[in-house]
C-alpha cells in the first residue's frame, strides 16, 4: 500500500517533492492572466483568423475565449475552471494545458492527498511507536502482542483512500503533464526525465513552470 503514494513523485506532481513550490502558483497565475488577455483580446476574431492549433496574428498565443472550449488552453483559469477541464479531458494527451490549469490541479491533488496521507501517517507513527515501547520494556512486549486497534485502522484507511484515489487520477494527471509540456513548446515523452535518478522530478518540475509559447500550438489538435 504505501508503495503506490509514490505515483505523485512518479508523474512529477508529488507531494513531497512539488509541496515547497506552490508559491509559484500566485505567479504563473498572473501570467496566465496577462497571456488571456493577450491571445484573446489583442486580435478581434474575423475573416481569416488562425483557427484551432495554428498560430494566432503576430505570433500570438491562442487561448480558450470560453471555460467550455475544452480544444485550447483556458489561460487564467479559476481553481473549479482547472479541476472542471482536467476531468473533462480525463484521458487527453493532445492539446495543450496552461500553467495556471496545471498548477491548480496539482494544488487540488495534493489537498486530496493530505487526509488519506495524514490518517496513514498516524497510524504508522502509533504502530512504530508501540513497537519501540516493547523493544525498550520486554514486560510491555508480553502486555501488548502489537498495534492497537486504532492504529491499524487508520493505517489500513488511510492506506486504500491514498489506493483508491492515486487510480482515480493517474491517467488524468499524466494526461495533464503532457499537456502542459506541450504549452512550454516540448513533446510528451520530456516526462520520462522524471524517471532520472535523485533529479529526475525536479527536471520535470522546472520544465510545467517554463511559460507558454506560440510554438506549442502545433501540438493542437
Amino acid at each position: 500500500m504505501p508503495r503506490f503514494g509514490s505515483i505523485y513523485s512518479t508523474i512529477g506532481i508529488a507531494l513531497p517533492v512539488q509541496r515547497r513550490y506552490f508559491y509559484y502558483t500566485k505567479v504563473t497565475m498572473s501570467y496566465d492572466a496577462n497571456s488571456a488577455y493577450s491571445a484573446n483580446n489583442a486580435y478581434p476574431a474575423g475573416p481569416g483568423a488562425a483557427g484551432s492549433g495554428a498560430m494566432g496574428p503576430g505570433g500570438q498565443i491562442r487561448g480558450a475565449a470560453s471555460p467550455e472550449d475544452l480544444s485550447l488552453p483556458l489561460y487564467g483559469a479559476s481553481f473549479g475552471q482547472a479541476i472542471k477541464r482536467f476531468f473533462k479531458k480525463y484521458a487527453k494527451f493532445s492539446g495543450r494545458a496552461s500553467r495556471s490549469e496545471y498548477w491548480w490541479v496539482a494544488l487540488f491533488l495534493f489537498l486530496i492527498q493530505l487526509i488519506p496521507s495524514v490518517l496513514y501517517s498516524i497510524g504508522l507513527g502509533m504502530t512504530a511507536g508501540t513497537a519501540s515501547m516493547a523493544a525498550a520494556d520486554p514486560y510491555a512486549s508480553q502486555m501488548s502482542a502489537g498495534p492497537s486497534g486504532g492504529a491499524l485502522a487508520l493505517t489500513v484507511i488511510g492506506g486504500i483512500l491514498m489506493f483508491i484515489i492515486g487510480v482515480a487520477v493517474v491517467v488524468p494527471t499524466l494526461a495533464i503533464i503532457w499537456r502542459r509540456l506541450h504549452d512550454a513548446n516540448l513533446a510528451g515523452p520530456f516526462f520520462f526525465l522524471n524517471f532520472i535518478p535523485g533529479v529526475g522530478g525536479i527536471i520535470l518540475l522546472v520544465l510545467t513552470l517554463l511559460p507558454s509559447k506560440p510554438e506549442g500550438q502545433r501540438f493542437d489538435v
